[in-house]
């Protein structure tokens, strides 16, 4: 691939002649009602904001989330952010050899590796009924998507096989309290860990850039997901009702809280313990990529980050994140 520093390798002041996908395109208002061009530009490493003030009329026409842009100009800093101070912008071409693709952010770990640990963990169900569920549900093109999504949008395992990554986080953390708590049903709880984020094939595309399509913003991850369960289940000649019933349950209620968008609230053993394990993975990795993406040039703290009210301490992180190839079933 063509040779430019990641994004989030440069600081204030650095001169940027780079290749990068355009995420957000808008025209906002200032308070002074002129009207500006308002873009999120970014490569793997790390999306910025970037203003262009004048003359952008006919270019903002042209510039749409998922196409490569040619920008030059330098880092700048608003309000504790970084942000790129454009002097040209132009757009690619056939010949220039980079896409869109080029830009999507991966798993740091091993899809092979994944795709094997998934596969020998579904092998571990003992319920007939739920094994059978598991392996229509997770088969064909649905699957395929299944193991590309993003996670989320921003949030946490905002990256290509993100869902994979978070969904085998969860079931590790759901095992280890099967052990600890012998009266959970293993079996539910493993297979809700799977196929509690199952809708985001449905609601998120990630082709050529992450977002949300028309169904997940009516319907939403979780109602989408109960769906496809409670249709794929009803294939299956007498699948007791009550044990349907309790995996809804743990998929409906994961997000915890009804100011959350869980239709119910955790009610048995196995939709707490997956509500808890959803929380710890997904919390653990945002903090974790806030820190390596937000912080403020050689401090130690990170920008204030609304969304968890707080700025974010580090204390030895560093930004060259290592490959993790081992299993997390080792």
């Amino acid at each position: 691939m063509f040779d430019q520093k990641e994004l989030i390798l440069l600081k204030k002041g650095d001169l940027l002649n780079h290749f990068l996908v355009v995420r957000k395109s808008e025209i906002r208002m200032t308070k002074t009602n002129k009207q500006y061009l308002s873009l999120d530009l970014g490569d793997k490493s790390l999306t910025l904001n970037a203003n262009i003030w004048d003359n952008f009329e006919e270019i903002s026409i042209k510039i749409k989330p998922g196409i490569v842009v040619k920008v030059s100009g330098n880092i700048d800093e608003f309000q504790g952010s970084a942000q790129i101070r454009i002097s040209s912008i132009k757009l690619t071409s056939p010949a220039d050899g980079v896409s869109a693709a080029d830009f999507q952010a991966q798993s740091k770990r091993d899809f092979d590796e994944m795709k094997k640990e998934f596969a020998e963990r579904m092998e571990r169900i003992n319920d007939e009924n739920l094994k059978r569920l598991m392996e229509i549900i997770f088969s064909g093109e649905r699957f395929e998507k299944y193991l590309n999504v993003p996670a989320g949008k921003l949030w946490h395992h905002s990256y290509i096989h993100g869902l994979l990554e978070h969904t085998l986080e969860i079931i590790k953390i759901c095992d280890l309290m099967c052990d600890i708590h012998p009266e959970i049903n293993r079996d539910i709880l493993i297979c809700g860990a799977m196929l509690h984020d199952f809708g985001k094939t449905e609601e998120l595309s990630y082709n050529p850039v992450f977002e949300y399509t028309d169904k997940g913003k009516l319907l939403g991850h979780i109602v989408i997901s109960a769906m496809i369960v409670n249709e794929e289940a009803k294939k299956i000649k007498s699948f007791p009702e009550d044990l349907k019933d309790c995996l809804l349950h743990v998929i409906l209620s994961h997000q915890g809280k009804l100011e959350y968008a869980s239709p119910v609230v955790p009610k048995t053993l196995e939709a707490i313990a997956l509500y808890q394990a959803d929380e710890l993975s997904a919390k653990v990795n945002a903090y974790k990529n806030a820190i390596l993406k937000d912080q403020k040039n050689d401090s130690k703290w990170t920008k204030y980050i609304s969304l968890v009210s707080t700025d974010l301490f580090n204390h030895g992180i560093s930004s060259e994140i290592e490959e993790i190839n081992k299993s997390l079933f080792d």
